[in-house]
């Protein structure tokens, strides 16, 4: 929680409740209080030093641990309250919301109307095998993605005025506190690499950067500073850019420093970035789910289904009412045709698939899908969004390139930017490693290495003498082989770095080496150096050292200037820096490290047909120059200026012909992923940090990796646990390959259902007699539904893998159309055969009828398994070897089962052996006609596609 002043009642003043944290103040036990007072964080911001620390009641020794115990209690731990997992029994009750399965509780509902308690009990036991699955698997998900926040440090050096137990110090060492204890009134240290544990205002701090790229999304680490009378200049909303403020989610970059906590757990703006979504309450974690791509299929199909068993009993009711004058008495059959149209074992088929598809990403290739229908929401995506800093990039700069004032590679100029860099390290106070600084060096080595190298083959090869090494004695130009005087770290104020070397064994004057910010090493040059000759800093001269410093910059650089110059013994080095009396030398420019995958990741997102947008927070060069690093076409930056100025129907079209998005906030980032979604596409968001939260749940599949703060580990739907890019793609194949398992179930199911309910229909109309009793119906579909349980097993075709896949319930009834009248036409032709062969004294044979409809059902459904699986030109692809067994099986009891002595208790006789070739020719035409089919639809939907 956070600090909030009180009123007194009665006093009418306002002060901190400091005494209440005291157990000896003879005041009432700590309570916890609803934050009533201004906004600690305007507060902590605009208040003098001081009068912070007076208001929090600390102060530069920090608490006593009386008091951090009191206020643990008052204000609660220093966590962000997360959604509470759900158990298994509350994700087995959500999972029976899903559409399928409320369709076939509907179904089960009307059965037990009808007193069809065989078809109920089946359907009940299906829809719990559904849940059942679908709520393990996403249980045992929960379960890894919190294994994954133990990876994360959980302790903070704290200043106690006590230890437990123990008097007060009056000088008290920091020592390692876990941060969910942190409090208010804590003070603090931070050092290198350090995650900022809460909101933080700095009392003290030596070279302080801070990574804020998780709560801004811009990867360019942030001076810090202390301000003891901070400017009354940018508003709440501006606090990031705070110099003596530092937030939680933030890490430290470089420098050390000391802070007083002003605000903890749900109160940091950390916090706040998780709940403040427009339209919802600030309880909420979360804005409310969208629907996604997978919802928006489920429930298209579950319409379609829906009006297909409302129109099919009426009409089998209708017909046989008008016609036989049969009346409520085919209610029975009405209900089992409808049960027969409805694929039951869909929930289970799905929920199998996406299950099978998950345990398989998360054994081996280390990705953990955390909400099933997401694996099918990878699948069917073609847009993936991603942010740039953490994700294609890492907060590791590198060398580009060390340039003098007129362009021209100088390795004078990275010698003594390295230099600086090395003693800037080596003598700061305590030691501040800086990532630009590392950088420096580790370039300035490569660099020398590579001349090493290159003089050992060609020993004529001019010698710069960037590095020494044991064995180049005779080129004492590395950095440690001056002696370093004096150096002070990069200053947030001055926005430099300097040091005060001098060769050993030379008397003389001393060199001040100076590196910082263009515009700041400018201001404070009076000379330049060009083609080793030093001449005035013009207007002129520093006009085209700013042009060359605003090119490499637009192509993506940070850019570094070097000055020097020389200075008495006898006088303060260091004021060089405010006399304007240095030299400029050139620049050095760093770029971002690319993330090892992320080249290869994108090259192959492309060739699955997957566009990819970037959206950064970073300036429009550094975000061009990384996609063109990464081989990807940045073609025209858009800003955020850009965006503001647009609809959302304006900036759908905008963002599907743009590839990079620079200098976006959260905001825009959900603006455009929604614009995306609004035009069709569907959408995949790639982040790490609490800045990407709002796109990852405006997209239809949310992404992070396993580095990603909690909070957005939280909020996304799959995790990358290894650090490799291109288990995306892996991912991506998965969620193909399930949705083609269940749209190969689908067209397969519903064309064979449509097909014998078209044929049921037009039999009842012709024959005095039922064409099928309902417990053969229910056998049969039975029978049908345990072969399609191989479908888990099926290998989709490789077409289906190169573009993205969805189930489209418009697409799906067009082929169930097509297919199953065709099957409709295979069942009637049966069924003339059966009238002409199974014919006793001019009596139609019902049990004889119905043995050779019900075998040629089964054999029918056999072929359709084998020919309609998924994929192009599956036909001529042999099959799994489960998808073998279950067809062959399903065969098998066609031709079996009315032999058997079970034949009469469902209402069959054995068939005459003439009907068997007969039959078989029938079958033979209808395999034919359906490859025909099948064929022509492929090039066609070829054509399409």
């Amino acid at each position: 929680m956070a600090w909030a002043p009180e009123v007194v009642p009665g006093s009418g003043t306002t002060g901190p409740a400091t005494d209440l944290d005291d157990p000896a103040a003879g005041v009432p036990g700590p309570r916890r209080r609803e934050v009533t007072g201004p906004d600690p964080a305007r507060a902590a911001a605009d208040a003098p030093t001081l009068e912070v620390l007076r208001l929090l009641g600390s102060g530069p020794r920090g608490l006593t641990e009386a008091q951090a115990d009191a206020r643990l209690v008052r204000y609660g731990e220093n966590t962000v309250a997360g959604r509470r997992p759900p158990g298994l029994l509350r994700r087995f009750a959500r999972s029976a919301r899903d559409p399928f399965t409320a369709v076939l509780l509907g179904l089960g509902l009307v059965s037990a109307a009808v007193t069809a308690w065989t078809t109920a009990c089946v359907i009940v036991v299906l829809v719990v095998v559904s849940c059942a699955l679908r709520a393990t698997g996403e249980h045992r998900a929960a379960r890894a993605t919190a294994a994954l926040r133990e990876l994360v440090a959980g302790t903070a050096s704290v200043r106690r005025r006590e230890h437990p137990g123990g008097p007060p110090l009056a000088d008290p060492a920091p020592r390692e506190v876990p941060v969910d204890q942190l409090v208010p009134g804590d003070v603090i240290r931070l050092g290198p690499g350090d995650l900022v544990p809460a909101d933080l205002r700095l009392l003290r701090a030596s070279g302080l950067t801070v990574y804020q790229s998780a709560l801004t999304g811009a990867s360019a680490p942030v001076a810090k500073h202390p301000v003891d009378v901070p400017p009354d200049e940018p508003g709440a909303d501006d606090l990031f850019a705070r110099p003596h403020l530092c937030f939680q989610g933030s890490s430290v970059a470089a420098g050390s420093g000391t802070a007083v906590v002003y605000a903890t757990g749900a109160d940091t703006r950390f916090a706040g970035t998780r709940v403040r979504f427009p339209g919802t309450p600030r309880t909420r974690l979360a804005p409310p789910r969208r629907e996604t791509a997978f919802d928006r299929s489920v429930h298209g199909i579950s319409w379609t289904l829906i009006r297909f068993m409302l129109v099919t009993p009426a009409l089998v009711l209708l017909a046989d009412s008008v016609v036989r004058g049969r009346g409520l008495a085919t209610l029975p059959f009405a209900v089992a045709v409808a049960v027969g149209l409805t694929p039951e074992m869909l929930p289970v088929i799905v929920t199998t698939t996406l299950a099978r598809g998950s345990r398989l990403l998360a054994r081996e290739h280390e990705v953990i899908v955390k909400r099933l229908p997401a694996l099918h929401d990878l699948g069917a995506m073609d847009v993936l969004c991603t942010d740039k800093t953490g994700t294609l990039t890492r907060d590791q700069p590198i060398l580009d390139c060390h340039v003098d004032p007129a362009g021209r590679a100088d390795p004078d100029v990275l010698h003594w930017a390295a230099l600086n860099s090395w003693w800037t390290l080596h003598l700061a106070d305590p030691p501040v490693p800086d990532a630009l600084d590392e950088a420096v060096l580790t370039g300035y080595e490569e660099a020398g290495a590579r001349e090493v190298e290159t003089a050992e083959r060609e020993p004529d090869a001019p010698w710069t003498g960037l590095v020494a090494l044991p064995d180049h004695p005779d080129h004492p130009d590395h950095p440690a082989d001056h002696d370093g005087l004096a150096a002070s770290p990069f200053d947030p104020v001055r926005r430099t770095s300097c040091a005060v070397v001098r060769r050993p064994g030379r008397p003389g004057p001393l060199s001040v080496v100076v590196k910082g910010a263009v515009d700041d090493v400018l201001d404070r040059c009076a000379r330049v150096r060009l083609d080793g000759r030093e001449q005035p800093l013009d207007a002129a001269a520093r006009a085209d050292a700013e042009r060359l410093a605003a090119e490499l910059a637009a192509d993506g650089l940070r850019l570094l200037a070097v000055a020097l110059t020389e200075r008495p013994a006898d006088t303060d080095p260091e004021a060089a820096l405010d006399a304007g009396a240095l030299t400029l030398i050139g620049f050095v420019g760093l770029r971002d490290t690319l993330a090892d995958t992320a080249a290869d990741a994108l090259a192959v997102l492309a060739d699955r047909g997957v566009a990819v947008k970037v959206l950064t927070g970073d300036l429009p060069g550094t975000a061009a120059r990384v996609c063109r690093d990464l081989g990807l076409d940045p073609g025209e930056v858009v800003t955020a200026e850009r965006i503001d100025a647009l609809d959302d129907a304006e900036l759908g079209r905008l963002a599907a012909a743009h590839t990079v998005f620079a200098r976006c906030t959260p905001a825009h980032k959900a603006r455009i992923v929604g614009a995306l979604r609004a035009a069709g596409h569907t959408t995949g968001f790639l982040g790490d940090g609490v800045n990407d939260l709002p796109a990852l749940h405006a997209c239809d599949v949310g992404i992070c990796p396993r580095d990603a703060v909690d909070v957005a580990r939280e909020a996304a739907d799959v995790v990358l646990v290894s650090k490799d890019l291109g288990a995306i793609d892996e991912a991506i194949v998965a969620g193909r390959r399930g949705t083609g398992t269940i749209a190969g179930y689908l067209r397969i199911t519903l064309s064979c259902n449509l097909g014998n309910v078209i044929a049921m229909l037009m039999a009842g109309l012709l024959l005095p007699f039922l064409p099928m009793l309902p417990a053969q119906v229910l056998v049969q579909n039975l029978c049908f539904d345990a072969a399609q349980a191989a479908f888990v097993f099926d290998r989709p075709a490789a077409g289906t893998l190169r573009r993205p896949g969805a189930l489209h319930p418009r697409d799906l009834l067009r082929f169930i159309t097509g297919f199953g009248l065709l099957n409709a036409v295979a069942d009637l032709a049966t069924f003339t055969v059966l009238v002409l062969m199974v014919r006793h004294g001019g009596e139609v044979d019902q049990e004889a009828f119905h043995a050779g409809w019900f075998t040629e059902n089964l054999l029918t459904q056999a072929l359709v398994i084998l020919l309609l699986r998924t994929g192009r030109g599956v036909a001529g692809r042999r099959a799994s070897r489960p998808i073998l067994i279950a067809s062959a099986g399903l065969a098998a009891i066609g031709v079996l089962l009315p032999l058997t002595p079970v034949a009469p208790a469902l209402g069959m006789a054995s068939l005459p052996i003439g009907y068997y070739p007969v039959l078989a020719g029938v079958l033979a035409l209808y395999a034919g006609a359906l490859t025909l089919v099948r064929r022509r639809y492929d090039r066609r939907r070829a054509v399409r596609d």
